[in-house]
């Protein structure tokens, strides 16, 4: 909800520098003891985490949120190293003010009906326009930015990137509970954050006049401010000359996000070097990515999405997007960051492992202890 704070360099001149990412990832605060979340987020603590981060942890639109912003990087290990430490960074004041982090796309037992909006006069704006659909963003996400050499080029690469949408959700899935209760998906995050206005799959815009011209539509009618407004899952940013990837959950472990991010990286690398690849996307293909998003959301890494010729799993999906990057993952440095992508195929993800935690101590200990047992995993494995 916060306007964009990634930051990110000049275009690089040599191409294992180029295509810069920065992440930004979303936590629940909770009671050091108990992983319930807190309803409001002491002042001290704020102050504490921005000083102890250099400013990298931010506040966020409830206060039962703080968020990690790393700087923009060219090595994905220095990202990776970078978000490690903000986690790390952020949990001790955390713990500090007996307080925890939990990085998931929705927290296990948090009731979005207890939850305090964050102070401040974006917020205050954004919460008088969304009312009771703001209480409820009790929400975690993943934001990945890359920055394209062209910057008037994100809206066509943005388009062509659409196919890829449901694949970068699948993999992130984290958010399998809901107030409480199993919710049958395994990334519920979506459900609820897509009953925002401005979210979801972008339109079939082709270019960036035809982005501005929408934009600039809904700031003369007094909508918005500004495009920093529009929430979708993946937009050009307002202050940056990158794309922000914005569809998946948080994941819980911080190879994940990285896997993820490099992913993303090589495919925006691969589009921006071949405007033919996905060149002639149609009101009928657009459909097919709003129903694999769906599918995505409902079964994660283990289900199918529409394909060419009829269902493709998501391995298969994943393999082939795997060997059509490889030389930009070659080129960037992130092979083996790409191919983590795999391993969580193979592993699961964030929610399959909730869900197993959860089913094992439902088992003996009742339903209570099993959610209990799964919010203590969460705090575990985000420092992990």
């Amino acid at each position: 909800m916060q306007a964009e704070k990634t930051a990110t360099k000049a275009p690089r001149s040599t191409e294992a520098e180029a295509f810069t990412i920065g992440l930004e990832e979303e936590y629940f605060l909770v009671d050091a003891g108990t992983k319930s979340v807190t309803r409001a987020r002491p002042p001290e603590f704020l102050e504490a985490a921005k000083a102890a981060t250099g400013g990298r942890a931010m506040g966020e639109f409830l206060q039962a949120q703080v968020e990690a912003v790393t700087g923009p990087h060219s090595d994905i290990k220095a990202a990776r190293e970078e978000l490690r430490d903000l986690r790390q960074t952020i949990a001790r004041v955390a713990a500090d003010h007996g307080l925890a982090i939990l990085a998931a796309g929705t927290h296990p037992t948090a009731d979005w009906g207890r939850s305090q909006q964050s102070e401040g006069d974006r917020y205050d704006a954004v919460m008088d326009d969304l009312q009771m659909v703001g209480r409820r963003n009790m929400l975690c996400g993943l934001h990945v930015h890359v920055e394209l050499p062209d910057p008037d080029s994100r809206v066509d690469v943005m388009t062509r990137m659409l196919p890829y949408l449901p694949l970068f959700i699948a993999l992130a899935t984290s958010s399998p509970f809901w107030r409480s209760r199993l919710t049958g998906l395994k990334g519920y995050r979506l459900a609820a954050y897509d009953e925002l206005p401005r979210t979801g799959v972008p339109e079939l815009f082709r270019n960036k006049d035809e982005f501005d011209a929408y934009v600039d539509a809904l700031v003369q009618a007094g909508v918005m401010e500004d495009s920093s407004y529009v929430w979708w899952s993946i937009r050009p940013s307002l202050n940056h000359p990158t794309l922000e990837l914005r569809a998946p959950d948080v994941p819980t472990r911080v190879d994940d996000s990285i896997a993820i991010a490099a992913l993303y990286r090589c495919l925006a690398r691969r589009l921006y070097r071949n405007p033919w690849v996905n060149w002639d996307l149609s009101a009928v293909s657009r459909a097919i990515v709003v129903e694999n998003k769906w599918r995505a959301q409902r079964y994660g890494v283990h289900g199918t999405f529409v394909g060419a010729h009829g269902a493709v799993t998501v391995s298969d999906m994943l393999d082939q997007v795997i060997a059509d990057t490889t030389p930009d993952a070659n080129a960037l440095g992130c092979l083996d960051e790409l191919r983590r992508c795999r391993a969580i195929v193979d592993e699961g993800t964030s929610a399959d492992v909730q869900l197993a935690v959860y089913e094992a101590h439902g088992k003996t200990e009742g339903r209570g202890q099993a959610l209990q047992a799964v919010a203590d995993w969460l705090a575990v494995t985000t420092l992990q």
